[in-house]
C-alpha cells in the first residue's frame, strides 16, 4: 500500500483544525475587542470635548448676547478672546463661531485662516446644527495633512433659538493609531498563541493518530498474513477501546484464518490423495483446479490446463455446452480407447452454488472404469461362452436320447454309439464343472496353497514320465533338466495340474513325429520351465489372450480334441497364486512355448543339502 504523504495524513488535519479554531477564535474576540475599545476611547474622547465645547458654547452665548458698551470690545474681538483661551488645547485643529442668522464666521482659532471671518461658511453640518438645532459631527480626512479628523457642529442656544453654532475640529489619529498598536499586540499575540496551539496540537494529534497508524500498520500486516502484531493500548478512552477491539478482532481473524487453512489443507490433502480425478471451474466454464490422477487420466499438464474450458479439455464441446453440463444430472462416459489400449472414465458434475442461486462454477468427477467395463464385458463373455460350451453337449445328448427314445435303442449297430457319444458329451460337461469349480475355489479370498519343499527336476521328470508313457501319438520327447537337486516351495497337486494342462495342450497340437522340449532354467531368484512343441503356432495377435477364459484359437479343432478353453486360464491363476508368472512365446507354422516361473532361494537349498 502507498505510504500517506504528511500533506496528507490525519495528524496534520488535525493540526489544522486546532490552528484554525484558535485563529478563528482569536480574530472573533480580536474584532469584538477592538470594535468595542475603538467605540470606547472614541466614546471617552468626544464626550471629553463635548464637555469643553459646552463651557465654550456657553462664553461665546454670554459674548454673543451681551450689551456692549462703547469702551467694550466688539463682538468678534471678543469671540476671538474665547477662542484663544480655548486653542490651548493640542488635540484641537480649529474652533469657529458661526453666525446663526447670516450664517457668516465671526471668529476663528485657527491664524491660517482668520482671513475667512465675515464670510459665510460653505458647511452643510453647521446650516444643519443651527436649523435642526442640534449636534452635528463627522470623522473625514484633512485635506492639508491626510489624516483623520472630527469635526463638530453644536448650536449656541439663547431662549430656545439657536443664535449661531460652534465648528470645531480635532486630531482623533492618534486614536487610530492607538488602535494599530493594539491591533499589533493582538496579532502577535495571535501568532504566538498559534504557535503553542500548532505544538499543543502536534502532540495531541499524536495521542489520537499514534494509535490509529498503529491500526494501520497492523492492517497491512494482516493483508501480508502477520497477526502476531499487536495494537498498543495508550488508555481506555473511545481510541483505547476500538484498539482493544481491533485486537480482538485480530485475534478472531487468526483464529478464522487458521481453521480456513486447516481446512483448505485437508481438502487439498483429499484432493491431492484421491485416486478419482477432480476438476474445478469458475462460473464461466474454465478450469482453476485440477489435480494429479486427472492430469494423469487426461494426459495433459497443469500448465496447460489451467484457464482451458472445460468441455474442451473433455472433449465435450461438439455435443455439450457449460450451461448444458449445469444442468447435467446423469453421468457421462468418455471414451478415450485406442485399438491396442482401452481407456474409459464416468464423468459426474457437480454444481458449485451460492444460497441466493448464484453460479461459482461446476466440479467434475473423473472415474477410472476401464477394468470394470472389461470385468462387465469378460463376464458377459464368460456367461456367453459357458452357455455355448454346455448349450453344445445338451443339445447332441438331446438329440441322440431323442432317436433312443423313438427306438433306435433296437437298433444294435447305432444304439452303443449313441450312448457312447453321450456319455463322452457328458464326461465333457463334468470336465468343464469341474474347472470352473477350480476356477471359482482359485478367485475365492480364501483360498489356501498347501505348499512342501519339493525337488523341481525329479517333480518334472516324473510328470513327463507319466505322459511319455501313455502317450498314443508319435512324438517324441526331449528334455534339458538339469540333474542336480532344485528344491522349491510349491503346492505339488496344483503345479501338477499346471504341467498337466500345458503338456496336454502341447501334445494335442504337435503334428506326427513332432517333437515336446521340457527345459528348467535356474535363475538367482526363480526358476523358469518351459515346455515346447511344434504345432502350428499361435498368430501374434492373439498371444496374449490365450490365458483368458474361453479362449481358444482354433474353436473347431479345440472342441473335436475335447477342450474346455479353461485349461491355461486354470494354470495362470494357479502359477500366480505362487508368485511366479506364465507367459507363452509362437511362431506361426513352427511352434508355441510356454514358460512359467516359481519363486527360488537357494539358502533354502544350502539348507537342504
Amino acid at each position: 500500500m502507498k505510504k500517506v504523504g504528511f500533506f496528507r495524513s490525519i495528524h496534520l488535519k488535525f493540526v489544522l483544525i486546532y490552528v484554525l479554531l484558535i485563529l478563528v477564535a482569536m480574530q472573533i474576540i480580536g474584532v469584538y475587542f477592538v470594535r468595542q475599545l475603538e467605540t470606547t476611547l472614541m466614546t471617552n474622547y468626544q464626550d471629553s470635548v463635548k464637555s469643553r465645547v459646552d463651557l465654550l458654547v456657553y462664553d461665546i452665548q454670554e459674548e454673543m448676547v451681551k450689551e456692549r458698551g462703547k469702551e467694550d470690545p466688539t463682538k468678534e474681538e471678543a469671540i476671538r478672546q474665547v477662542l484663544q483661551d480655548y486653542n490651548k488645547a493640542s488635540d484641537i485643529s480649529e474652533i469657529r463661531v458661526i453666525d446663526g442668522s447670516s450664517f457668516k464666521i465671526l471668529g476663528t482659532s485657527s491664524s491660517s485662516n482668520s482671513g475667512l471671518v465675515g464670510q459665510r461658511t460653505p458647511d452643510v453640518n453647521i446650516k444643519r446644527s443651527i436649523i435642526f438645532e442640534a449636534d452635528e459631527d463627522v470623522i473625514q480626512l484633512d485635506p492639508k495633512t491626510g489624516k483623520r479628523v472630527w469635526v463638530l457642529s453644536t448650536p449656541i442656544m439663547h431662549n430656545s433659538e439657536a443664535i449661531g453654532a460652534v465648528y470645531l475640529v480635532a486630531r482623533i489619529d492618534d486614536i487610530f493609531n492607538q488602535m494599530n498598536d493594539i491591533n499589533k499586540i493582538l496579532a502577535t499575540g495571535t501568532a504566538i498563541a498559534l504557535i503553542f496551539t500548532a505544538i499543543l496540537g502536534v502532540l495531541l494529534a499524536q495521542t489520537i493518530t499514534r494509535p490509529i497508524s498503529d491500526m494501520r500498520k497492523q492492517a497491512l500486516a494482516m493483508t501480508r498474513g502477520n497477526f502476531s502484531r499487536k495494537v498498543k493500548v495508550y488508555g481506555y478512552d473511545e481510541i483505547g477501546q476500538l484498539a482493544i477491539t481491533f485486537n480482538n478482532l485480530t485475534k478472531k481473524l487468526q483464529e478464522a484464518q487458521a481453521t480456513t487453512e486447516g481446512e483448505k489443507r485437508k481438502l487439498s490433502s483429499v484432493i491431492s490423495y484421491m485416486t478419482d480425478g477432480v476438476l474445478s471451474t469458475d462460473r464461466k466454464g474454465r478450469i482453476i483446479l485440477i489435480n494429479d490422477p486427472a492430469v494423469q487420466m487426461l494426459g495433459v499438464s497443469r500448465e496447460t490446463v489451467l484457464s482451458q474450458p472445460l468441455v474442451s479439455i473433455l472433449g465435450l464441446d461438439e455435443n455439450y455446452s457449460f450451461e448444458d453440463l449445469l444442468q447435467e444430472k446423469e453421468s457421462i462416459i468418455l471414451d478415450y480407447s485406442t485399438k491396442s489400449k482401452p481407456f474409459i472414465l464416468r464423468a459426474n458434475f457437480s454444481v458449485i452454488q451460492k444460497e441466493s442461486g448464484f453460479v461459482n462454477g461446476l466440479i467434475a468427477v473423473l472415474y477410472d472404469i476401464t477394468e470394470q467395463e472389461k470385468i462387465d464385458m469378460e463376464r458377459r463373455e464368460f456367461v456367453a461362452n459357458v452357455s455355448h460350451e454346455l448349450r453344445t453337449p445338451l443339445t447332441t445328448m438331446r438329440s441322440y436320447l431323442e432317436a433312443l427314445a423313438d427306438g433306435a435303442w433296437r437298433d444294435e449297430e447305432i444304439a452303443p454309439n449313441f450312448l457312447e457319444t453321450t456319455r463322452g458329451e457328458t464326461e465333457r460337461m463334468i470336465r468343464l464343472v469341474n474347472d470352473l469349480l477350480q476356477l471359482s475355489k482359485l478367485d475365492s479370498v480364501d483360498y489356501r496353497l498347501t505348499k512342501e519343499w519339493v525337488d523341481f527336476p525329479v517333480f518334472f521328470n516324473r510328470i513327463i514320465d507319466r505322459f511319455e508313457m501313455t502317450k498314443e501319438q508319435n512324438v517324441s520327447f526331449k528334455r534339458n533338466i538339469p540333474s542336480g537337486a532344485i528344491f522349491v516351495e510349491i503346492d505339488e497337486d496344483k503345479i501338477t495340474q499346471v504341467l498337466d494342462n500345458i503338456i496336454s495342450n502341447a501334445m494335442k497340437y504337435s503334428p506326427e513325429g513332432g517333437t515336446i522340449t521340457f527345459e528348467v532354467k535356474e535363475l538367482e531368484e526363480q526358476i523358469v520351465a518351459s515346455i515346447s512343441d511344434e504345432g502350428v503356432g499361435i498368430p501374434k495377435d492373439n498371444l496374449e489372450k490365450i490365458f483368458d477364459r474361453f479362449y481358444r484359437v482354433d474353436k473347431a479343432r479345440t472342441r473335436k480334441l475335447g477342450g474346455t478353453g479353461l485349461g491355461l486360464a486354470i494354470a495362470k491363476e494357479m502359477v500366480n497364486a505362487h508368485g511366479g508368472r506364465i507367459w507363452a512365446e509362437s511362431v506361426e507354422g513352427k511352434g508355441t512355448t510356454v514358460q512359467f516361473t516359481l519363486p527360488y532361494d537357494r539358502n533354502a537349498e544350502d539348507d537342504w543339502s
